[in-house]
């Protein structure tokens, strides 16, 4: 066993064999419901082993005395949980294996038997025994040594998520809703805890709170205790990360569960840090609602619906506005990961309780979708002009196991220092990888050196090949509407004159009146006419023929619309305030850096070309009221592109050459 324990590869593989016994009784996708909760089941026999004749005997001398056993049998296991049972894997017989089974996990506290109510590992006992596999079953994990001593919470941790994702390959599930790959994890990790350096080495023993609001298997969080553990050998007392999470699925927040069961705070024993990790929806069901924290940490589902979480969603935004999360906006329904950012930020301690910092992973829709005045943009405003966009790495592709999409770290801060107020830093951290054996899409992974050097450049904070300091405000831009005037002429012809005749005005005439417009119009069939001719016109038949009675509006407009045709060297037409009337087809939009006047950029990026052209005044931002709707949007290529020159024909020629040149080769092979 200890030769298995150094890789969580070939324990995995060694725990999975169980599904050998399975075959047959099982199918393939319930394999992960049996291999999971067994898992579990050992880790924990395996802690409690040492002390588990010393509860049965406290359990016997004081469960009459009335006084609290829970917390003297948590005092004898030196954990947050116990077993009284007189049975353990190996002890359970071949005879009444279902029923002392099921009596050995009764007995269980109630924070360690919550783990198998939510794989519903009753019934799956039951299907064991009634297939003849279960004394098997209970055997064979028996043999598997899961102690923290010789399996590592880390390689425990890589052995949870080995056996999930290749749960979720059979059942064609999406594994990045289970994990983060351990790269991206201590990457995060330590973007997010590295900066306080100080601030541990100047207080001993800090009590720090830690956050992940989609925790699954809780790597993130194990990964961050761990990794301030590590002070300690520095400092007498390290740092103390008192963890929260939620999950929504029941398997993998049973995981977290049990990794969170079996952490001891060094200063607190016998702290029970599984009571603060949450089943449910995070965005329908905040159950920390109103908490903040120092420090959060998440992986969000990529481009998932949150459709079924609409209803609460939408309430808050509506009834809470900014004092709830989701006051800037909604994204659309298609993807929900902008709502994680911001209840993620909602979550960030006060800075006048010494602030907090977050890192979350995201795909790059959170950077661009949407335009000015979507939810999307509102959100990314809100973010950006309250300063709590640190820092954004763009990540490898080809790193996580179920995609190979481009990735990006936010790092928000409550807490920025003065050097990094009002700018983001980007880091292009995508040529930063090496090539490992596939493991579904993960072909790739940011190595220890790799991972340093993001480190470096993102404790500098400066400008260099993968790295620019960038003002917030770059980022933002006035989306204005570009009107021109509608320029007209009036074509008078015989289909323009059969239109006249279909006007309402037209028909309330009297037949006399109708013949002498007519007469009046003979004239100028074929006659090309200003717009403004119309009104003239009219005054003009009124003087000369009275029977036609006094011109009503309606007339006039009559006459605009059958011989009115739009003219590009026509005559702007206005309205009744002397206006110019805007020309819907040419209507157009220019996004304006925020950085720069409207009026100034029109000036010089519009009127050399279109002279006539003017800026609706009434198109407005709903927040500051300025001209033009304020967007922001994130644009990597922007600040990274460097331009490569296409390959010479000749060359692709020779290379195609080259090609023909081996296949008429290998066909020869075959031929002879």
């Amino acid at each position: 066993m200890a030769e298995l324990a150094g890789s969580a590869a070939s324990l995995a593989e060694f725990i999975w064999k169980n599904a050998e016994d399975l075959w047959g009784d099982f199918k393939h996708i319930d394999f992960g419901k049996v291999i999971l909760p067994f898992t579990l089941l050992r880790r924990l026999e395996c802690v409690l082993e040492p002390t588990r004749q010393e509860v049965r005997n406290a359990y016997e001398t004081h469960k009459e005395s009335g006084i609290d056993l829970d917390l003297i049998l948590r005092q004898t296991t030196r954990y947050p949980f116990y077993n009284t049972s007189e049975y353990a894997l190996s002890t359970l017989g071949g005879t009444r294996t279902r029923q002392n089974l099921q009596d050995y996990i009764a007995h269980f506290s109630d924070n360690a038997r919550v783990i198998f109510e939510q794989f519903d590992f009753s019934n799956t006992v039951i299907r064991l025994d009634k297939a003849g596999v279960l004394f098997k079953i209970c055997k064979n994990f028996a043999g598997v040594d899961l102690h923290p001593d010789v399996v590592p919470d880390r390689i425990m941790s890589n052995l949870y998520e080995h056996l999930i994702r290749r749960f979720g390959a059979e059942v064609n599930e999406g594994a990045e809703d289970f994990m983060t790959p351990r790269d991206v994890v201590h990457l995060a990790t330590a973007l997010l805890l590295d900066p306080d350096d100080a601030l541990f080495d100047a207080n001993p023993g800090l009590i720090r709170t830690l956050y992940d609001p989609t925790c699954g298997t809780g790597g993130f969080l194990s990964d961050a205790m761990n990794h301030v553990a590590e002070y300690g050998n520095r400092f007498k007392v390290p740092p103390v990360l008192i963890p929260y999470g939620q999950e929504l699925e029941p398997e993998t927040h049973a995981v977290c569960l049990t990794g969170m069961l079996l952490r001891t705070l060094e200063s607190d024993p016998g702290r029970d840090l599984s009571k603060n990790i949450k089943l449910g929806s995070t965005l329908s069901n905040d159950q920390f609602a109103g908490e903040r924290f120092h420090y959060g940490l998440s992986n969000p589902p990529f481009g998932k619906k949150w459709e079924k979480d609409s209803t609460a969603v939408n309430a808050e935004h509506k009834d809470k506005g900014y004092n709830g999360r989701f006051g800037p906006g909604l994204p659309r329904i298609n993807d929900g990961s902008m709502l994680f950012l911001l209840h993620l930020a909602s979550k960030l301690e006060l800075p006048e309780r010494g602030g907090g910092r977050a890192a979350i992973v995201l795909s790059g829709s959170p950077l661009f979708n949407g335009g000015a005045g979507s939810g999307e943009s509102e959100i990314r405003r809100w973010l950006l002009e309250n300063d709590l966009v640190e820092a954004i790495v763009a990540l490898p592709t080809e790193i996580f196991f179920r995609t190979g999409i481009g990735t990006y770290l936010w790092i928000l801060s409550s807490k920025k220092p003065a050097h990094r107020r009002h700018q983001v830093q980007l880091i292009n951290a995508t040529s930063l990888w090496t090539s490992i054996k596939n493991e579904g899409n993960k072909r790739r992974i940011i190595n220890d050196d790799q991972m340093r050097q993001i480190m470096d450049v993102y404790a500098t904070a400066e400008n260099c090949e993968i790295s620019r300091m960038i003002d917030f405000r770059i980022f933002g831009y006035r989306r204005i509407k570009v009107l021109r005037p509608l320029r007209m002429a009036l074509h008078i012809n015989a289909e323009s004159l059969a239109k006249l005749k279909d006007e309402k005005a037209w028909a309330k005439l009297t037949a006399e009146q109708q013949a002498a417009w007519e007469g009046a119009l003979q004239p100028y069939l074929g006659v090309i006419k200003p717009f403004s001719w119309a009104g003239t016109f009219a005054d003009e038949v009124v003087r000369s023929s009275p029977s036609v009675g006094k011109v009503a509006k309606p007339f006039i407009k009559a006459l605009v619309n059958a011989f009115g045709e739009c003219d590009p060297e026509g005559e702007p037409v206005r309205d009744a305030d002397g206006q110019w009337v805007p020309d819907p087809d040419l209507t157009d939009y220019e996004n304006v850096p925020l950085t720069e006047s409207v009026k100034d950029y029109v000036a010089r990026e519009v009127l050399p070309h279109l002279a006539d052209a003017y800026i609706d005044e009434t198109f407005r931002d709903d927040r500051d009221k300025e001209i033009g709707r304020v967007g922001y949007e994130i644009n990597f290529n922007r600040f990274f592109y460097q331009y490569l020159p296409p390959r010479k024909l000749i060359d692709i020629d020779a290379d195609l050459k080259q090609v023909e040149t081996e296949i008429a080769e290998l066909l020869g092979e075959v031929t002879d």
